[in-house]
């Protein structure tokens, strides 16, 4: 059931989005143009650490998405640049985006989110140790931070409160306790 890909043909290409028409050929046999878009990797990182009654946290962005004008809570994240590892990046987005720097960082959970139609790839780190570092030097992502609690993930959910579909992987993952390094 593999898909060929014959040639690839650039329609629009920008720093965010590119555009591509590929001629494929189906596993029956049938040639046809199919549009793909390819987008850069994003980093995305789940700051874990125990509150004061002994639960585990979270740290959330509320975010406005202008394209969709919705709010929702969302876990930091951003582009992986030319030649930057992913967990560099997810180190770098938290930092920038909430002032917190990660002491540690594990892979949590590795997501591509619309594989049909796009080639994402959403990387998703845990960091248990993070420690202030300052104040966000990224202004335009949130103006508000807050320390959620895991037990409340779930209803949060239910409330599209996160709709993200990376904060949701990484949200779920945490309550799940999966990754690489969980036992």
């Amino acid at each position: 059931m593999r898909w060929t890909v014959h040639t690839e043909r650039e329609i629009h290409d920008t720093p965010w989005v590119r555009l591509r028409a590929l001629d494929v050929e189906q596993p029956d046999g049938t040639r046809t143009d199919y549009h793909v878009v390819r987008l850069r990797d994003v980093a995305v990182t789940a700051a874990v650490d125990e509150g004061a009654d002994g639960g585990r946290r979270v740290l959330m962005m509320w975010r406005h998405r202008f394209v969709t004008d919705t709010w929702a809570w969302e876990l930091p994240m951003g582009l992986v640049e030319d030649g930057e590892e992913p967990a560099r990046a997810a180190a770098r987005e938290l930092e920038e985006e909430t002032g917190w720097r990660p002491g540690t960082l594990r892979e949590l959970v590795y997501a591509e989110p619309a594989a049909g139609i796009t080639d994402a790839r959403h990387f998703v780190f845990r960091t248990d140790d993070a420690a202030r570092a300052g104040d966000p030097t990224e202004r335009n992502e949130s103006d508000r931070l807050e320390w959620i609690p895991l037990s409340r993930i779930g209803g949060m959910i239910a409330r599209r409160e996160i709709v993200s579909s990376a904060t949701l992987v990484g949200v779920m993952a945490l309550l799940l306790d999966v990754g690489p390094a969980a036992g």
